[in-house]
């Protein structure tokens, strides 16, 4: 009997799946690893969720991340009777034994100071912030301010891992990476989730901050630079033309294809998309960076100066991100740690900081995509109600603090003009409607058309998702 034709056909079909250019091994083999259940149709722009759960109510997110951890004290809570208990120990009966730094464990007293600065009731709202905010103030009325945020570390890294991933360890997927893993892309010629920093000094910011832990690597953020190429090695080098460039992307990309039909490795199939988009957006990103093009009034708004790196810049460069169809965008603000020195230091982060955040939802509002597009403002905890360090007519500091803080959300379906939960006289704890940090990612999904217990990835043989176990919607911020 001859078999040849029989073994030519399982020849050929086993190298058609090994071996096709499409990566049909590799498709196979990431719908085993990660089942997406409850769904329905494909969602635009290619994330694993086949639609959304309910209706979204924002389309994007914007994370205006404030490094370091800007002192509610300061800005957001006055609290009146802590200035006058300036220089008095802090109460046992406040304190309750909670735990608190090594920076301040060994002071001899924990001497109660408040804040220098005078606030004022901005808006038809009323809502109360410091005169240090005028431009803020300007836009109470869009803003849910809220007074009860808390977290669980008490120390900047585990804090700011614990606000981007719901995990206080490294290695899991950050917000934005949920996000464009969960939604896709809205324009393939730009990443879904893209990063923009500004400051110097203060604590050191780690590209994990925007990591895609577990998730494949093109979820991850691309961090966009101030000067210089937008993106490392994204431009041609010196000598080579873009046909000469599409060749040899084209070459490489013809030997990952190969290597994918042959180990079906998901990690090929992202360095294969990887490469595309990189080639895309030598053509996209130099236009998207060049501010320079928009109108003397929006400059002035934002306080950007075209070729200078700066957080104006960034909030300028995040709507022109927004209109694009990005995802998510972070910008990321350094130097709010102000253990010592706080008068001078907050006075000089607000002037950097207030006016290009009031202009970005001005300028999403008047362009109508405010509706749509919701804005985060804060850091990763609060600080305390004593003074780190002695306490001078003109200056003193202020030691972390995560048992209460203040944040403010804007936009995607957030109820304006409101001001959500109280902490008590002292800033200290939280005396109603307390917010944690599982809590505000279950409501960020919600208002981006996800539930959030939905929203998951098998990884290690375990469904993990942005909340893990925990998670409940605040309805009060909800418009």
């Amino acid at each position: 009997m001859d078999l040849q034709p029989e073994i030519d056909r399982i020849l050929s079909r086993r190298a058609f799946l090994t071996r096709s250019t499409t990566g049909l091994g590799a498709v196979a083999l990431a719908t085993l690893l990660n089942p997406v259940k409850s769904m329905a149709a494909p969602a635009t722009g290619g994330g694993a969720l086949h639609g959304l759960h309910h209706a979204a109510r924002a389309k994007r997110v914007i994370y205006l991340f404030q490094s370091g951890a800007p002192s509610h004290l300061d800005l957001f809570d006055p609290k009146p009777r802590l200035t006058e208990l300036t220089g008095t120990e802090l109460p046992p009966s406040i304190r309750q034994g909670q735990r608190i730094t090594g920076m301040t464990a060994g002071q001899k007293q924990l001497l109660c100071v408040g804040s220098p600065n005078g606030f004022r009731r901005y808006g038809k709202s009323g809502v109360e912030m410091s005169e240090l905010l005028p431009y803020t103030g300007g836009i109470a009325d869009e803003i849910a301010l809220v007074r009860s945020m808390f977290t669980e570390p008490i120390n900047h890294d585990p804090a700011v891992t614990f606000f981007g991933t719901g995990h206080q360890q490294p290695g899991r997927p950050t917000m934005g990476a949920w996000v464009s893993y969960g939604l896709g892309s809205e324009n393939e010629n730009l990443p879904a989730f893209v990063v923009l920093t500004s400051g110097g000094g203060g604590q050191p910011l780690q590209a994990r901050y925007w990591g895609n832990g577990f998730l494949p690597g093109n979820h991850q953020g691309v961090q966009f630079r101030n000067q210089g190429d937008p993106v490392l090695y994204v431009s041609d080098p010196p000598g080579m033309s873009r046909d000469s460039r599409r060749q040899l992307i084209d070459a490489m990309q013809t030997l990952n294809r190969r290597q994918l039909g042959q180990l079906s490795d998901p990690d090929i199939a992202t360095h294969i998309d990887n490469y595309e988009l990189a080639f895309r957006m030598q053509s996209s990103v130099p236009d998207l960076m060049d501010i320079g093009k928009e109108s003397k009034e929006v400059l002035e708004m934002y306080g950007a100066e075209p070729g200078k790196a700066s957080f104006a810049n960034n909030c300028l460069l995040a709507r022109r991100l927004a209109e694009r169809g990005v995802r998510f965008i972070q910008l990321c603000h350094r130097d709010w740690d102000h253990h010592g020195g706080l008068p001078d230091g907050i006075r000089r982060q607000a002037s950097l900081t207030d006016k290009p955040s009031a202009a970005l939802i001005r300028d999403l509002k008047q362009r109508g995509m405010l509706d749509d597009t919701l804005v985060i403002w804060g850091g990763e905890f609060g600080r305390t109600a004593y003074s780190q360090g002695e306490i001078t007519k003109a200056s003193f500091g202020r030691d972390h603090h995560p048992r209460c803080y203040s944040m403010w959300f804007a936009g995607g379906g957030i109820r304006p003009g409101i001001v959500h939960g109280a902490t008590d006289d002292f800033g200290y704890n939280i005396v109603q409607d307390p917010v944690n940090i599982h809590d505000f990612h279950a409501t960020m999904l919600h208002l981006l058309g996800i539930e959030h217990t939905r929203l998951t990835y098998r990884f290690e043989g375990r469904d993990y998702r942005l909340t893990d176990i925990h998670g409940e919607l605040v309805p009060a911020l909800m418009g």
